[in-house]
């Protein structure tokens, strides 16, 4: 739970030092503060009022070490190849002392190998993202000397693989533990007092169960998320013959001179994230020459014909003739010298298929 405002901090490449714009609230009473009780016994003698007897109790109070660590927001969405993904945490001293805390992550959740360089910075002005001077200060590994009562806001990036596909999630557990203040850089872990109670200043943890820490352990946790939105996109290339010098368009043959048709059909699979900048790149065979007469047609319909199987390559792509002329012929332009047809497609929502076609005539 959060307990206070947003405190603002510096960062240096080894420490955080975490500082409040106000005065923080303390949680109970100050360890190591001395309490001092105070008893005075009056009596008379033979009615005469005799000397006060007094007598006083100093004890000194322990350090109670509470911590809370929160995600904050919900699900983050992320591409497949999207670096430094943003999810945001508080964590709060909820011990009556200041102290210092070491941060860690571990992923809980997903495939270890779609995700990749898990930091966590200062998120200075807690507005739950990070600007880039937060990120050119560096990552974090502690919180230095957090008072009583104060949230200080962290910020964990990762990046996500291209091999991560559509629904993929990936769970990161953020756990600060609880170590002692006041000297330089982090401090010896905070462990509770073995025993019975010392004069001195002894340590009960009091932290409860996080996300993947017991409860007394003198540390908490807590695990945000992250979800793929991949787009799916799936190609079908088919060709038909239109017609041949012999028999025109009456049951045409694929020989010399032959128009052929071919057809390209781009799908999005239900349930995929949109596909944006949509680009189809055809490199033409030596053996044909581009229809420049027909030109090229984008954003077509088109229908496809599994062959009543599940085997993708035996597939059949019927483009409708429709679209608008658009994309571009550029002679020589392929990788090997062939001539390149291309053309922009319109962005592809999820169970949505778009068709790019031209024409050519058999060399």
């Amino acid at each position: 739970m959060r307990r206070t405002t947003q405190l603002l901090g510096a960062v240096s490449a080894t420490a955080l030092i975490a500082v409040s714009s106000t005065p923080a609230m303390a949680v109970g009473t100050n360890a190591g503060d001395s309490i001092t009780n105070n008893v005075t016994v009056s009596y008379e003698v033979g009615g005469v009022t005799q000397t006060d007897v007094t007598d006083s109790d100093t004890f000194t109070v322990d350090r109670r070490v509470n911590v809370d660590v929160e995600f904050i927001g919900g699900t983050t969405s992320v591409s497949p190849g999207e670096t430094q993904a943003e999810i945001a945490f508080d964590v709060t001293n909820l011990s009556n002392d200041t102290v210092d805390f070491d941060l860690s992550t571990a992923l809980t959740g997903g495939t270890a190998a779609n995700i990749d360089n898990i930091e966590i910075y200062l998120d200075a002005d807690g507005d739950r993202t990070l600007s880039a001077a937060e990120i050119g200060a560096g990552p974090i590994t502690f919180l230095d000397e957090v008072l009583e009562d104060e949230t200080v806001a962290v910020v964990v990036i990762a990046d996500i693989d291209l091999a991560a596909v559509n629904g993929d999630t990936f769970d990161v557990t953020l756990t600060a533990d609880a170590h002692e203040a006041g000297a330089a850089g982090l401090g010896a872990e905070l462990t509770a007092t073995a025993g019975a109670n010392t004069a001195g200043v002894d340590n009960v943890l009091f932290d409860g169960a996080g996300a993947t820490d017991a409860a007394n352990a003198g540390d908490d946790s807590d695990t945000g998320d992250y979800l793929v939105g991949a787009a799916q996109i799936s190609v079908v290339k088919s060709s038909v013959v239109i017609s041949d010098p012999v028999n025109g368009t009456t049951d045409p043959k694929a020989i010399p001179g032959a128009t052929v048709q071919y057809c390209i059909a781009v799908t999005n699979a239900a349930g995929a994230a949109t596909a944006t900048n949509v680009n189809v790149v055809d490199d033409l065979p030596f053996d044909v020459t581009y229809d420049s007469v027909f030109g090229i047609f984008v954003d077509g319909t088109a229908t496809i014909d599994d062959q009543g199987n599940a085997d993708p390559t035996d597939d059949v792509a019927t483009c409708a003739l429709d679209g608008s002329a658009g994309g571009a012929f550029a002679a020589g332009a392929g990788a090997g010298g062939e001539d390149q047809v291309s053309g922009p497609l319109t962005n592809l929502p999820a169970s949505t298929t778009r068709s790019l076609y031209f024409r050519v005539t058999i060399n």
